[in-house]
C-alpha cells in the first residue's frame, strides 16, 4: 500500500441536487490529477445550479501553509478560450445587419488585401481557414499588445495557403484579425465592445483587456503557473509521435503558431492581463463564462438571449473539419467556435465552445439547454482536451443523465 497522501481541499461553493457528481469529480481533480486553483460554473435552462472553487489563486499546491486562496470572485487569464467569446462580437454584428460574413475582410479593412489575400472572407477569420497561422516575423511582446504592430503584420503577410481550401488553427493571428476588424466596422475596440455590450449588461466578470481599477485588486487576481512535466503531475499524457515533432519542429506550422509571439509573453504581467489580446488574454471568473454562454441560447435571470435563432445556427455549423495544418490533429470549428469532436469533446454533439491551452474550457449546449465554464491557474500540457476538464464534463453528463 503506498504511504503517499492525496491533496486535500476544501471546496466551496454550492450545487443543485443532483449535481453532485460535479462537486465529487472537482474534488477528485484536485486528490489525483494534479489540481491548483480552480473552479467551474454551470447554467442550466438560465439558472445557476453549479458554482464551486478550491485551492489555491498563487499557484501553490492546496496543501502549502502560505498559499493565498482561491475566492469566490477570483478571475485569471483563460487563453484561448477567449476565442469564444471574442467570436460573439462578429456574430452579433452580422445579427444585427453591420458585418457581411462573406464579404471580403478587404471590405473592411482595405490594407489587408496585400499579399493575395484579396479573397479571404469574414468567414474564413472565424473558422480558421484564413491561411494566416502564423508571421514571417513574429512580434515581441511589447508588440504584441500595442494594437498597431499585429494589424500592420496581418495586413502585409502572404497566406500560408490558399484562403478558404483549407483550416489550421490561428492561436495567436486570431487576437489581430479579429480586433481590428471589429475596429474597422464598429469605431470601437474590442475589448471596449465586450465590456458596453456583454459583461456590462450581464453583469459579469469578464474582460478582454483588464481595466486598471481592477489590476492589483487582492483576491482578484490568480497567478498561471507553468505546466509541469506529466510525470511530476501523476498525469500519463502520451500525445502521438507526430503531435510531438510537429510541436519540437521549429520550421512547422504548429510551432510557428504558437511563437507568433516571441519570446512567449508572462501571462501574469499587468501589461499583458491589461492587453486586448482577443485570442489569449481574456480574463475572466467561471461563473462569467458560465453565464456568458447561458445568455448566448437562452433568457438569463431576465436577460434575454444573445443569439437569434439563425445566429446560434452560424455558430455550430460545421465550417472547418479533419486534419488541422497547426494542431495536426483533426479539429471541427462553426464560425468562432470549437464543435464536439475527439479532439475536443463537450457535452454532445450539439454543444460549441472553446478550451484555452493548458485546461480552461467554456461552452454551450443548446438541446439540454446546460452551459458550463471552468477556469485553472494550474496550467497542464494540452491544448483541448484538458483530463480535469473532461472528469468534469462527464460527471455534468451524468447528472443531466440520471
Amino acid at each position: 500500500m503506498s504511504g503517499k497522501r492525496e491533496p486535500v481541499v476544501d471546496v466551496q461553493g454550492t450545487v443543485a441536487d443532483g449535481f453532485e457528481p460535479v462537486r465529487d469529480a472537482f474534488a477528485a481533480n484536485f486528490a489525483r490529477r494534479g489540481e491548483r486553483g480552480a473552479a467551474v460554473a454551470v447554467y442550466r435552462h438560465g439558472r445557476k445550479v453549479v458554482d464551486l472553487w478550491a485551492g489555491t489563486r498563487d499557484g501553490d499546491a492546496p496543501d502549502t501553509a502560505d498559499a493565498a486562496p482561491w475566492e469566490e470572485d477570483t478571475a485569471q487569464v483563460i487563453r484561448s478560450a477567449t476565442k469564444g467569446i471574442a467570436a460573439i462580437v462578429p456574430l452579433l454584428l452580422h445579427q444585427r445587419g453591420l458585418l457581411d460574413l462573406d464579404a471580403p475582410v478587404g471590405t473592411y479593412w482595405p490594407e489587408f488585401k496585400a499579399a493575395g489575400k484579396e479573397r479571404v472572407l469574414v468567414r474564413h477569420l472565424l473558422s480558421h481557414r484564413a491561411g494566416l497561422p502564423v508571421l514571417d516575423t513574429p512580434l515581441t511582446p511589447a508588440q504584441a499588445v500595442d494594437g498597431l504592430s499585429g494589424p500592420a503584420a496581418l495586413a502585409a503577410q502572404a497566406p500560408a495557403w490558399t484562403p478558404g481550401e483549407d483550416h489550421g488553427y490561428h492561436a495567436q493571428t486570431y487576437s489581430w484579425l479579429l480586433s481590428e476588424l471589429v475596429l474597422r466596422v464598429t469605431g470601437r475596440s474590442i475589448g471596449t465592445w465586450i465590456a458596453e455590450e456583454i459583461s456590462g449588461p450581464l453583469g459579469i466578470g469578464l474582460w478582454v483587456g483588464l481595466p486598471s481599477a481592477l489590476r492589483s485588486r487582492a483576491g482578484r487576481l490568480a497567478e498561471i503557473q507553468a505546466p509541469e512535466p506529466p510525470a511530476s503531475s501523476g498525469l500519463r499524457v502520451r500525445p502521438k509521435r507526430e503531435v510531438v515533432d510537429a510541436y519540437n519542429d521549429p520550421a512547422s506550422l504548429t510551432r510557428r503558431a504558437f511563437a507568433a509571439i516571441d519570446p512567449a509573453p508572462d501571462e501574469n504581467d499587468p501589461a499583458y492581463r491589461a492587453a486586448e489580446l482577443p485570442a489569449s488574454a481574456g480574463i475572466a471568473t467561471a461563473r462569467a463564462l458560465a453565464r456568458c454562454y447561458a445568455a448566448l441560447i437562452g433568457p438569463v435571470d431576465g436577460h434575454p438571449r444573445l443569439f437569434a435563432p439563425a445566429t446560434l445556427t452560424l455558430a455550430r455549423t460545421e465550417e472547418s473539419a479533419g486534419p488541422d495544418r497547426t494542431l495536426v490533429v483533426s479539429t471541427r470549428f462553426g464560425l468562432g467556435y470549437m464543435l464536439h469532436g475527439p479532439a475536443s469533446p463537450l457535452l454532445a454533439p450539439g454543444s460549441f465552445g472553446h478550451p484555452g491551452r493548458g485546461g480552461c474550457l467554456a461552452f454551450a449546449d443548446p438541446e439540454s439547454d446546460t452551459a458550463f465554464g471552468y477556469v485553472t491557474n494550474g496550467m497542464q500540457q494540452n491544448v483541448t482536451a484538458d483530463p480535469r476538464a473532461q472528469a468534469l464534463v462527464r460527471a455534468l453528463r451524468t447528472s443531466l443523465t440520471a
